[in-house]
């Protein structure tokens, strides 16, 4: 099915236009010609309207509604509450009414922000009570609108990278309103992971100009505190203007307020029928001053379609980079909503960061890169190489400042910690993928300070647990996570041996890898369960083995976070092959995979068992990865609002399903790629370096019954293994599949590298890329 968003016709683009879209390319990072936007403009495909934003929305997804650029930090959108008064964590939900359009979101996540919140009324204005349903809801990439039923309303939004562009379309009233609350944010509480309003103020410049700023805490990093600030002008002057701070609305041009209480301003007026009032609000991290030079930078006139038009067309050029041919029209809505997903964060906020002055980029709301070292970072490294540069250039100079590189942030502050430090492997993917412009000898200053020093708050930054586990080789039970730390640990440091190679430190390259093998020390080869012997088993402080854990999924006190034993004692992604061997071999290790997914134990709906699916190709039987992948993408990933199988974590589960449906998964950290089977006739990949990777799967019929690889070949020679090298796509080429609807053969030899190969990396790739 074809979803299209019916908005107004936009304007020809004039010269302001023109420059306006050009600061876009430049700011957003996305390639660009030197050709005029209106010509570049024409020959990007429009795959806009391919997207279906609402995806994901229900049951867990927490996808962000509203509108923004491609990592964009204004994510302008609604802030909703159900029919009984629950607000919403995220954002939006499908039934309930609209509180009023917020400047900041996260997507795939909740618990942060819903700062700055503009709302239009009619009638008596009661400040406690502005919330209304909607209906004709509109959204696509760059673009939303609604009308607000209560007031006759129609609402419209759009932005910039740090502006918010709305436009009201008013009824005839004696009263209507434009309304900005501060104190508003979302999750706003008193749990210990609830954000927290500590005061603010407002200024009324005009009759048509306002700023101020918001202070906020929390949330779910339990982040310090955080200030927003914006600068507001309308296109219309007000008739009246008030304010309000903790009581009554009054007259006065300040309001200021140091606790939670209610704060914020309106301007009033006496609109006609359909009479349009526009706003344009910046936002920035820095100052009011800041605030109002976004918006005469990034939307200096008033016409609102300009800056829509040039959002889409950013869009278009960033959904542009993977284009398909002979799919479904289901199949291409999910792709392209999953593209549009995984580019929403981290969040873009260049030249706002209040806590330091530096040339080099700057990202927020690394919200979690325990989700997205995984598949996002890999997919960006192919689709949009400068930008994950760029993401990697933040995280090295956040550690240069703050003294470590995070595994989440937000709100400009680090947190939480959930596994590993799993910048560890994002700095290596980039290595031997061979990405350049990265201070990689930084870089390997800050994976050597996670791998030693303890941080003072291990769920703040670091790895707790660290003193037990470089003594010992595991963590105990005295530290929280200890089973899922120390496998990922176990990961990290071979990520670091791979780095420390390439770097030619030969002695931090083995000390690494024998620290790469420490996932081996929680490994209890009596444990049986299942008729399967060979699990993770926690250690007390002693080192003698403690009771199983037997739970079905782990939180932070638990010795698996966020899983279980059948998923953690599979999470070995440096050495499969002596995975395989600790658990009886090949076909008992088949047998194994069966019994995960058959017997459900395999969770679709969250990130540490996003490598499983792929392990059989370890054992020889590529054709099972085929089945498992075939039903993941036909019964856990849809077209409609609760498509997404679980919590998307800013696109980490959207870039799972995108690489999947091409047909193969990366291991992310090494320089290899897992084949599973591909979804698409065609599906071509445009790469920084110009050149196309084509991969044709023939045979393949649109129910999928043909998902086994008969043969392949790879730029016209013979692909005989499940699995291939970065190096061999990085320049383009052709991967052709020949699909057929019952095994065969191919890729049963000739398993992916492990580290106990017999020429074993890290070294061997860490090098390779970088000659």
């Amino acid at each position: 099915m074809k979803r299209v968003s019916t908005v107004r016709s936009g304007a020809g683009l004039d010269l302001r236009a023109v420059v306006f879209i050009f600061l876009c390319l430049c700011m957003t990072g996305i390639e660009y010609s030197h050709a005029a936007p209106a010509q570049n403009k024409a020959s990007v495909p429009d795959h806009v309207h391919d997207v279906y934003p609402f995806l994901g929305v229900d049951w867990g997804g927490n996808t962000f509604i509203g509108a923004a650029v491609p990592f964009g930090m204004v994510k302008l959108g609604p802030d909703m509450e159900s029919f009984d008064g629950r607000p919403s964590g995220f954002g939006y939900m499908s039934g309930g009414r609209i509180i009023g359009f917020s400047h900041l979101h996260l997507s795939g996540a909740s618990g942060k922000y819903g700062n700055v919140l503009v709302a239009p009324v009619t009638g008596a204005l009661d400040i406690a009570d502005i919330r209304s349903p909607r209906t004709g809801e509109v959204n696509h990439p760059g673009y939303y609108a609604a009308t607000l039923t209560r007031y006759g309303v129609q609402a419209e939004l759009t932005s910039t990278r740090r502006v918010g562009f709305h436009r009201y379309t008013f009824p005839a009233s004696a009263q209507s309103h434009l309304t900005v609350r501060i104190d508003h944010c979302l999750d706003k509480g008193p749990g210990s992971e609830s954000q927290r309003f500590l005061g603010g103020e407002v200024h009324l410049i005009s009759g048509h100009e306002a700023e101020g700023m918001g202070r906020y805490a929390g949330g779910w990093n339990k982040g310090g505190e955080y200030r927003v600030y914006f600068y507001m002008v309308l296109d219309t002057p007000a008739a009246g203007a008030r304010t309000w701070a903790g009581g009554a609305m009054t007259t006065e041009k300040d309001a200021v307020i140091n606790s939670d209480q209610p704060l914020g301003l309106t301007f009033d007026f006496h609109t006609r029928a359909h009479q349009t009032i526009q706003a344009k609000v910046g936002i920035s991290f820095i100052s009011t001053e800041q605030a109002r030079r976004n918006v005469q930078m990034e939307a200096p006139g008033w016409s609102f379609d300009t800056i829509r038009d040039a959002s889409v067309h950013l869009w278009n050029q960033a959904l542009s980079k993977i284009d398909l041919h002979g799919e479904t029209d289901s199949k291409r809505i999910q792709f392209y909503t999953a593209m549009y997903h995984t580019m929403l964060m981290p969040s873009d906020r260049t030249g706002e960061n209040p806590l330091w002055k530096s040339n080099e980029p700057y990202y927020d709301d690394y919200y979690a890169i325990w989700d997205t070292f995984r598949s996002s970072g890999p997919l960006l490294t192919l689709i949009a190489p400068d930008r994950q540069r760029d993401l990697i250039r933040s995280l090295i100079d956040i550690y240069r400042h703050t003294g470590y590189m995070p595994d989440a942030r937000s709100g400009n502050d680090n947190g939480r910690t959930q596994g590993g430090s799993n910048a560890n492997v994002v700095v290596a993917d980039a290595w031997v993928k061979g990405l350049k412009g990265i201070d990689y000898p930084t870089a390997f200053q800050a994976m050597l300070k996670d791998a030693s020093v303890p941080p003072a708050n291990p769920q703040k930054e670091g790895r707790g647990g660290i003193v037990d586990y470089n003594a010992k080789g595991y963590i105990t039970l005295a530290d929280e996570r200890s089973g899922s730390r120390t496998v990922e640990y176990s990961y990290d440091d071979f990520a670091i041996a791979e780095v420390a190679c390439g770097l030619n430190h030969p002695d931090e390259g083995r000390l690494f890898a024998g620290r790469a093998h420490n996932w081996e020390h929680l490994w209890d080869k009596n444990l049986t369960v299942q008729g399967f012997s060979g699990f993770l088993r926690p250690r007390n402080p002693d080192g003698s083995w403690a009771a199983p854990d037997m739970q079905v999924r782990g939180t932070w006190p638990d010795f698996f976070y966020e899983g279980d034993l059948w998923t953690y004692s599979l999470y070995v992604p440096q050495d499969v092959r002596k995975l395989i061997e600790l658990s009886g071999g090949d076909q008992t290790f088949v047998k194994r995979l069966d019994n995960v997914f058959y017997r459900k134990h395999f969770d679709v709906t969250n990130e540490p068992g996003f490598l499983i699916p792929v392990l059989y190709n370890w054992a020889g039987r590529p054709d099972k990865t085929a089945d498992v992948v075939n039903a993941l993408l036909e019964k856990a990933f849809t077209d409609q609002r609760s498509g997404i199988p679980g919590n998307d974590d800013s696109g980490a589960m959207s870039s799972w399903f995108i690489f999947q449906s091409l047909g193969f998964y990366p291991d992310a950290g090494q320089d290899f790629y897992l084949i599973g089977t591909p979804s698409f006739p065609e599906a071509n990949i445009h790469l920084a370096s110009g050149k196309t990777l084509r991969i044709i799967a023939r045979n393949l019929d649109s129910e999928h019954i043909n998902h086994y690889i008969q043969s392949a070949t790879l730029n016209g020679k013979p692909l005989d293994t499940s699995w291939f090298r970065h190096n061999q796509i990085v320049d383009g080429g052709t991967l052709i599949f020949n699909m057929g609807s019952a095994p065969d053969s191919w890729g049963t030899t000739n398993p992916p590298p492990s580290m106990s190969d017999a020429v074993s990396p890290p070294c061997a790739a860490a090098k390779s890329q970088q000659e």
